[in-house]
């Protein structure tokens, strides 16, 4: 069955930078959109970045634009997300997601998701 696991996240200070993985299993990972998303208690799950399944597309959140970047190495089955210049309001539980749809305007979530990884940016 689809498997994604995250990792990767902790505790860092403001300014700091943090990498998740999310490995994948159990689909065609190459041929799948995949996406961050990220969630705080009380509020919706929001796209953090999106990414086609070859990479040639990408979109990230106005507020992480320039300091986050998605990749992903479709030989590993591996969807990363770096994080630099991390600030407090980053802190969220970050999921990783496969099977949506990417274009140059959006992206929307497909079915699938891991189990998240917590991300806390404090001083």
């Amino acid at each position: 069955q689809v498997r994604l696991v995250e990792s990767g996240g902790g505790l860092k200070q403001p300014g700091g930078s943090l990498r998740l993985s999310c490995a994948a299993s159990g689909f065609s990972f190459s041929s799948n959109t995949m996406a961050w998303y990220r969630q705080t208690p009380g509020k919706a799950r929001e796209l953090v970045a999106g990414i086609s399944s070859t990479g040639s597309i990408t979109n990230y959140a106005d507020v992480v634009k320039g300091r986050f970047t998605i990749s992903r190495d479709n030989a590993e089955n591996t969807l990363y997300l770096q994080m630099n210049s991390l600030k407090p309001e980053d802190t969220a539980e970050y999921y990783c997601n496969a099977g949506g749809v990417i274009n140059y305007v959006y992206t929307k979530p497909g079915a699938y998701w891991g189990q998240g990884t917590q991300v806390t940016v404090s001083s």
